[in-house]
């Protein structure tokens, strides 16, 4: 007998300690902001002290049928009926402070939407911008381009400007070498006519060498030096 005492006492500190866990932890489940996982870490836990409890209740529940006396048996009876009702009590608490957490998270989750649709709103603006200047700076680098090709357009104007003159000089020194020309075969025909003497012959090809020479030089001096 002294030893089912014993039983019963240990039993009722059980069932006393897995009821105050219990109020805990679905105090811990209403007052739970998220994330969803600590939720649900916090359901498993608590639907463990309630298999927990319920074991214990029903140990009880039956060394209160196993008293020989009826007043003991009818005490203890008395006593699990009481701890089956505060189980039920934490139940429906259980209840309510899921109902409750879930509402705080759905109410985080839509606060939650509505910041990131500001955040994409941000981005977007943000986006334009940075196209809106991408493309100032593609029109700015077009008309730099168009700036250089311009310039090419002048420059390519002035070479062919530069080259049209120097076709005209060199034009002109090819009618003074034709002039020239005329002259050495001049001078060829004097030598051809005097060939039988040949010192006569050497000075006409110096005479005409000369006059050749003369002549270049009088040409590049014209052309070099047009000023002397």
């Amino acid at each position: 007998m002294a030893t089912l005492d014993v039983h019963v006492r240990i039993c009722e500190q059980e069932i006393t300690k897995y009821d105050l866990e219990l109020k805990a932890l679905v105090q811990d489940v209403n007052e739970c902001t998220g994330p969803p996982v600590k939720l649900t870490e916090l359901n498993a836990k608590v639907k463990e002290k309630f298999n927990l409890l319920r074991l214990c209740i029903q140990d009880l529940e039956q060394m209160g049928r196993e008293q020989d006396k009826e007043s003991d048996k009818q005490a203890l009876l008395s006593e699990v009926e009481g701890h089956r009702k505060q189980m039920l009590s934490n139940q429906t608490a259980w209840r309510k402070a899921n109902l409750a957490s879930k509402l705080t998270l759905d109410d985080l989750e839509k606060e939650a939407l509505l910041y990131e649709g500001g955040s994409e709103l941000r981005q977007r603006k943000v986006t334009k911008e940075g196209l809106a200047q991408s493309s100032s700076d593609i029109t700015e680098s077009l008309m730099s381009i168009s700036r250089m090709m311009s310039q090419q357009v002048m420059q390519s104007e002035e070479t062919m400007t530069t080259l049209a003159t120097s076709s005209q000089a060199v034009q002109e020194t090819n009618e003074e070498f034709k002039a020239m020309t005329g002259t050495i075969q001049l001078g060829r025909k004097l030598i051809t006519k005097y060939n039988r003497r040949e010192l006569t012959d050497k000075l006409l090809i110096f005479l005409a060498l000369a006059l050749f020479l003369a002549t270049v030089f009088y040409i590049l001096k014209k052309r070099l030096f047009p000023f002397l």
